[in-house]
């Protein structure tokens, strides 16, 4: 055994609390790079057996292998003497292994070599440590929201930029097209975070995160009113197209919370801190029905529906909606946003009708949307 104090405990320690890399797999890599330059000195193969031993109360650390006992010694490396065996275990017999100490007399040269496979081997599992650590931390947080600050701005090779955001544990990448259009993402600024996906693709793994997800408006929802926490008010389904409008369909368990009141809060107090996180994105909070003419009309809001025609056949379920002259543009809205949003929200395709017209007016499509499922 070679004496080297307590330098090595405290480098392991040093790593465990800067990468949060346990001292263990430290201390493991280290005395696998000894066993693997004593292998290569002593021209050992990679099936014999060498074991690095590491005492952190000592300080000590010894090289052991296991020699067989021999009566006439050929491989000095893998065999002992009958009579030299004897002086560590006078009852010793021939064909019995015993596991000596080897560690070379000029450790401190021999750890010099050790030194290059050393680096090798924890720069390995330091990557495989920090890319552990990364998947236990994202299991335990995907599909929330997360607040951080803003870390820096990185940009791809076609000059896309990436907002990596510092959360404290691990940091978080999001790429452009998670990104709300018109942010100003600006480093240090504070910014909450739907935790979507992991990535091992590449050398760097990566935790992926979204700014434009549904779920996102969701969470906050869950954060600033205490009945979706505690389930008394259910959110159903919520359609969003990012940085300009969601639609949010909302329940309540009990009849005498009313679920667009608690949502919205005293004087508007509960959205506007949701607003105020999404940068004033517009809200609507729309009633939940199981009947799907409640559920649409309500849903189209602010629009004033006259009359609501469901079918339901080869072509999906279709709901033709007549409104008053003076309330089709409302109902369609800019671009055909509103009537999208609450076809998403609902499920039911949605044609608007003017009153006294007999064609209707079919909503601009756009192929990025996908109708929304209904959420427990």
């Amino acid at each position: 055994m070679y004496k080297i104090g307590k330098k090595l405990l405290e480098a392991a320690e040093e790593i465990e609390k800067l990468k949060n890399i346990p001292k263990e797999t430290f201390i493991r890599a280290i005395c696998d790079s000894i066993a693997g330059a004593y292998r290569k000195k002593m021209k050992l193969l990679s099936s014999d057996s060498i074991h690095v031993q590491y005492d952190d109360e000592s300080g000590e650390i010894g090289v052991f292998v296991p020699k067989t006992v021999v009566a006439t010694v050929n491989d000095t490396v893998r065999e002992i003497g009958l009579d030299e065996a004897k002086e560590y275990i006078p009852d010793v017999v021939e064909g019995e292994i015993l596991e000596l100490d080897v560690t070379p007399d000029d450790f401190v040269e021999f750890g010099r070599i050790a030194a290059t496979t050393a680096k090798q081997i924890m720069t390995q599992r330091i990557r495989e440590a920090e890319k552990f650590n990364l998947r236990e931390e994202f299991k335990s947080k995907q599909y929330t929201t997360m607040a951080g600050s803003i870390k820096r701005i990185e940009y791809t090779v076609r000059g896309q930029p990436n907002v990596v955001v510092d959360l404290g544990s691990f940091d978080v990448q999001i790429p452009m097209r998670l990104q709300l259009q018109k942010e100003n993402y600006k480093v240090g600024n504070r910014i909450r975070v739907y935790i979507q996906e992991y990535r091992e693709d590449r050398k760097v793994p990566m935790i992926i995160g979204s700014h434009v997800h549904e779920n996102l408006v969701k969470e906050l929802f869950e954060i600033e009113v205490p009945e979706i926490e505690d389930q008394t008010v259910i959110i159903k389904s919520i359609a969003r197209e990012a940085g300009q409008r969601t639609k949010i369909a909302v329940m309540s368990v009990s009849d005498d919370i009313d679920p667009v009141g608690a949502c919205i809060g005293a004087r508007g107090s509960r959205i506007q801190n949701v607003l105020s996180e999404l940068r004033n994105e517009k809200i609507d909070i729309v009633r939940y029905s199981d009947d799907p003419v409640d559920f649409i009309s309500n849903a189209l809001s602010p629009a004033e529906v006259m009359e609501i025609a469901l079918f339901d056949d080869k072509q999906g379920r279709r709901a033709v909606v007549t409104v008053a002259a003076d309330q089709l543009s409302l109902a369609i809205g800019r671009g055909g946003q509103n009537v999208r949003l609450a076809a998403k929200l609902t499920g039911w395709k949605i044609d608007i009708k003017e009153a006294g017209s007999v064609k209707a007016v079919e909503p601009a499509e756009d192929p990025e949307l996908e109708q929304s499922e209904v959420l427990s």
